[in-house]
């Protein structure tokens, strides 16, 4: 008998918080004629014989009597801004989050911009060495003197007529690379 009462209690309960929120919708048909039910008002222009519900003491958008173009406010009447303040305060939200969004992507752009330049010059860097190590290569094997150097095996070789020569060629790729664009 007690699991019944609680079990009734429990229903009663979720019927009476039910019933207060479905006090704060508003029903209400379009244009078109289809029902809307939500918890805003309906857009400004309704007419007041197309609101089936409203929220105790709420005033529809649809209160406020609309003037032709150019006349202005009817007199009495406050502004569409001042009617629907919600409206004004998400304009004034979303005006406030692109200032944000375009400040933070402005602030992204740079540091974007900075990194690029400091990979540049990083860069510059290493080309300006790479230059100044081929030059002094080219220059040690146009004297004409015997060249060695170390192969796969870790052995000494001297370089031939042929190796010279394709040692010659290898560093004068590496000038052209490095020493064209400074």
């Amino acid at each position: 008998m007690q699991k019944i009462a609680l079990s009734f209690a429990a229903c009663l309960m979720a019927l009476a918080a039910t019933g207060a929120h479905a006090q704060n919708l508003w029903k209400w048909r379009d244009a078109s004629g289809q029902l809307h039910i939500t918890d805003t008002a309906p857009p400004a222009g309704t007419p007041a014989k197309n609101i089936l519900s409203a929220p105790p003491g709420a005033v529809p958008a649809a209160a406020v009597q609309l003037t032709p173009l150019g006349s202005g406010p009817a007199p009495g009447t406050a502004p569409a801004a001042a009617a629907d303040p919600a409206a004004a305060a998400s304009k004034a939200a979303d005006a406030a989050l692109d200032k944000k969004k375009k400040v933070a992507d402005k602030e992204r752009a740079d540091k974007e911009a900075a990194d690029r330049a400091a990979i540049d010059a990083k860069n510059a860097a290493i080309r300006k060495d790479n230059c100044a190590r081929a030059q002094t290569a080219m220059k040690g094997l146009q004297t004409g003197m015997r060249i060695a150097r170390i192969n796969d095996k870790g052995e000494r070789e001297v370089l031939d007529d042929a190796g010279r020569a394709e040692e010659l060629k290898h560093t004068q790729e590496v000038i052209a690379a490095n020493c064209g664009a400074q």
